[in-house]
């Protein structure tokens, strides 16, 4: 599904939006609850209103759960997170037979750090097919632990990973990183999940240390999720408007002070773009996002702990006319795509020409040339990629974002949430609106 997408008609002054739960707490809190003895899973909400990753994980951990030591197969479709976290789950469960396997694109995102390490705790594991890669087959077991060094600059998901099982096995776990911990903050917030289970964690700059032990059932507070919040930031900065973020139901978007997500750092980047943040007056737990003129002449940010928060960053900066320097972001090139070079081809669209700075990072001076055509953006089916081109219909209306529909990977209300702010998405295959000029007096 495409999407032609032009720009409201009048300035947004009461936006309100609803923010999904954080699927990076509730991931780990589904995990959590299915190896906490006694616990009931969590209930699941309207399957409409449930993003894809989150679907994925609550069904596969069922599954698990019913197996009853009979050879399952469970497909993860394109969710990363589901892949690692189930890897180390299944490995810990004695008696689970299992094939674990994925649409194309997750079966081209790495693993094998992973699988080396748990194989040292005395996993059992074997590639299907391309060493280092899904699809795999696992027989569940009683894992040794003990200790274990891992290549902590591909993903922060391996050490999670490991971390969530590590009770469950009879020694614990040290896992000594290699290298300094991408997203350090996500491994962060799985010891502080895991502690209000009762496990011990032990969190130091390049390790971390989990005793043996039995989790108890615990009540995570959930919080809506901050990456998502990018977006509307990125929409406020490209329309002056006002817009109120608050969560479903009655979960908050916690201040960044408050929240344990690593991307709550957006309303301290945005700032710097012109958007401030502060409590909604009306709704408690929401928080109000207005305009400011205060907006830098250019921003330098090392990403390296939060790299989901560069496409919204970017495209800001692009259509502001921001020159910035993002580095920190080796790991985009092994997400939903290769997020550095598809930002470099898709801002080139809006007449910006970006450069990579080698793997790692993303610059760009103000070069521009002029726009030949319509941007057509191609998102290769990466719900960030979409969601960050989208407020481009700011600035050049009729712009078409491509296979709009992959948010549902991480956000299946972003387009009504869009549309509510007076947006409009079209067919791309009618024709282009034509604005008209009033005659003058």
């Amino acid at each position: 599904m495409d999407y032609r997408i032009y720009p409201p008609e009048e300035l947004i002054e009461d936006g309100v939006v609803t923010l999904p739960a954080s699927k990076s707490i509730l991931n780990r809190r589904l995990v959590l609850d299915m190896l906490t003895p006694g616990v009931t899973p969590l209930a699941a909400p309207d399957e409409a209103d449930e993003c894809d990753d989150i679907r994925v994980m609550r069904q596969a951990l069922g599954a698990i759960s019913t197996s009853g030591g009979g050879r399952i197969e469970i497909n993860v479709g394109e969710s990363a997170t589901a892949l690692r976290f189930l890897t180390a789950v299944i490995a810990s469960q004695p008696g689970c037979q299992a094939i674990l396997t994925g649409l194309p694109g997750v079966l081209c995102r790495p693993v094998g750090d992973l699988v080396e390490a748990l194989k040292k705790c005395g996993a059992t594991i074997d590639y299907v097919d391309r060493e280092g890669y899904a699809p795999l087959r696992i027989s569940g077991g009683e894992l040794v632990g003990g200790e274990v060094l891992i290549n902590a600059t591909v993903s922060s998901q391996f050490i999670s990973a490991l971390m969530l099982v590590a009770p469950r096995m009879n020694l614990g776990l040290k896992i000594r990183f290699d290298g300094e911990p991408a997203s350090l903050p996500y491994i962060k917030m799985t010891a502080a999940m895991m502690q209000r289970y009762g496990a011990e964690v032990e969190l130091l700059p390049l390790s971390a240390t989990v005793k043996p032990g039995t989790y108890h059932p615990a009540t995570p507070s959930p919080e809506a999720d901050w990456s998502a919040a990018s977006f509307w930031y990125e929409v406020v900065a490209l329309t002056a408007g006002w817009v109120t973020l608050r969560g479903e139901g009655d979960i908050p978007l916690l201040l960044p002070e408050e929240s344990i997500q690593g991307d709550a750092v957006t309303a301290r980047y945005f700032e710097s773009l012109g958007v401030l943040t502060q409590p909604s007056e009306d709704t408690v737990g929401a928080l109000s996002l207005s305009p400011s003129p205060e907006v830098y002449g250019r921003l330098d940010l090392d990403l390296y702990e939060n790299p989901d928060l560069a496409p919204a960053l970017t495209v800001t900066c692009c259509m502001l006319g921001v020159p910035f320097k993002f580095t920190g972001l080796g790991s985009l090139s092994i997400k939903e795509c290769d997020r550095l070079q598809t930002l470099v081809d898709e801002m080139d669209k809006v007449g910006c020409r970006l450069d990579k700075i080698r793997d790692y990072g993303i610059e760009w001076e103000g070069k521009r040339h002029p726009i030949v055509s319509l941007p057509e953006f191609d998102t290769h089916a990466d719900h960030r990629m979409a969601m960050a081109f989208a407020p481009v219909a700011a600035y050049i209306p009729g712009i078409v974002v491509k296979e709009a529909d992959c948010v549902a990977k991480s956000y299946p209300g972003f387009w009504d949430a869009l549309r509510s702010l007076g947006f409009r998405t079209v067919d791309p295959s009618l024709p282009i609106d034509t604005p008209t000029v009033d005659d003058a007096d």
